[in-house]
């Protein structure tokens, strides 16, 4: 449902700036905004850091055409998450190499992209085959990026960051709840752990859910949306953080709810993995992709702490109606339960032989 231009921008830094940036888009595109009344602006759900809308507005020619972009909010205080200006760099260097949509404009509080005319995926698509196996053909094109940075993991020193700013704000209920207190020795402990050996880092997605994927329905053709927290990783990595968004539906009537009977089977996780590493045209062995699986399972157990993190600090600076503890509670919770068995250690017991309680629920 199309909403007024200046009730949606109300609070969301100048109206008068956006304006400015979205007549100056529309000139670029050969057009002419002539008032705030000539456009139509169309929220879009399921965003959980951001705020999107679709803006339309009369071309200049006769037929009655709509010209569409998309608009971006930034969220509250999400700048812990992430250097905006290198999300940006990301973003342009990415329309450099073809891959999603164009930069068209910027203002203090958001900025303008191209319109990408596809479908975004729903939950139920990342488990069709056809879809999985051009999600996987993709992903492992993306991995493959030349970008700027240095080329190593950043998981470790992004995680470490939010864990202290996590403490920062939380009330000390909720760092109990959390078990943040725990948190720094396992970070250190899976870094050491799933480091161990030669592996892969590639230019990784590290947000694949499916409203970050899009698909044209005439070329079928892919196209991976939303960089905020791309950078270099282990491609385990990422594989991981994909596996474990299969759990979510962020549509659903409880969009912060996970359900974990719908994690992918070691079988699909194979299969999955056996054709991203054959999308360059060499078929892979049965032990490489076992051996990919294998560690792409452990990186679960980052993936987890990276989440319920980011639910933590979301709690407290983003305005957008989602229940983020809930969530992070799940994702911790998450973490606990699969440690054991993943790390190969006794069930129920840490790597130091402490009884891991799992976080309590919160109020």
């Amino acid at each position: 449902m199309a909403i007024k231009t200046i009730e949606l921008f109300k609070g969301c830094g100048s109206n008068e700036e956006i304006m400015e940036v979205l007549s100056a888009v529309a000139a670029d595109l050969g057009d002419v905004i002539d008032d705030v009344n000539s456009l139509a602006v169309i929220p879009l759900k399921g965003a959980m850091t951001n705020e999107v809308f679709q803006i339309n507005w009369p071309t200049k020619s006769s037929d009655g055409n709509l010209r569409t972009v998309l608009v971006r909010l930034y969220g509250e205080g999400v700048e812990v998450f992430f250097d905006r200006e290198v999300e940006i760099q990301t973003f342009e260097c990415m329309s450099q190499h073809g891959q999603g949509p164009r930069l068209l404009g910027r203002f203090t509080s958001g900025r303008v992209e191209e319109f990408i005319h596809a479908r975004t995926l729903s939950a139920p698509d990342l488990r069709g085959p056809e879809i999985s196996a051009l999600i996987a053909t993709k992903m492992r094109e993306f991995h493959n990026l030349h970008m700027p940075g240095a080329k190593k993991a950043q998981l470790w020193q992004r995680v470490r960051k939010w864990v202290n700013h996590a403490k920062s704000l939380c009330s000390p209920k909720d760092a109990k709840n959390f078990g943040l207190d725990k948190l720094d020795a396992e970070i250190d402990m899976l870094e050491v752990l799933l480091s161990e050996g030669d592996q892969e880092i590639g230019f990784c997605h590290n947000d694949l859910q499916y409203g970050n994927i899009m698909i044209d329905e005439e070329t079928r053709s892919i196209t991976l949306i939303d960089y905020e927290y791309a950078s270099y990783n282990p491609i385990a990595y990422d594989l991981a953080n994909h596996f474990c968004e299969m759990a979510a539906n962020y549509h659903s009537d409880n969009p912060h709810a996970l359900d974990y009977s719908k994690y992918p089977g070691p079988e699909e996780r194979r299969r999955f993995i056996h054709i991203y590493l054959s999308s360059e045209g060499k078929t892979p062995s049965n032990i490489e992709v076992e051996q990919l699986a294998n560690v792409a399972e452990k990186y679960t157990l980052a993936n987890h702490l990276f989440w319920g993190l980011w639910g933590v600090i979301s709690s407290y600076v983003n305005t957008i109606d989602f229940n983020y503890k809930e969530y992070a509670r799940q994702r911790f919770q998450q973490y606990w339960l699969k440690k054991p068995t993943l790390l190969g250690l006794p069930s129920s017991i840490s790597q130091d032989g402490i009884v891991d309680s799992l976080p309590l629920p919160l109020a």
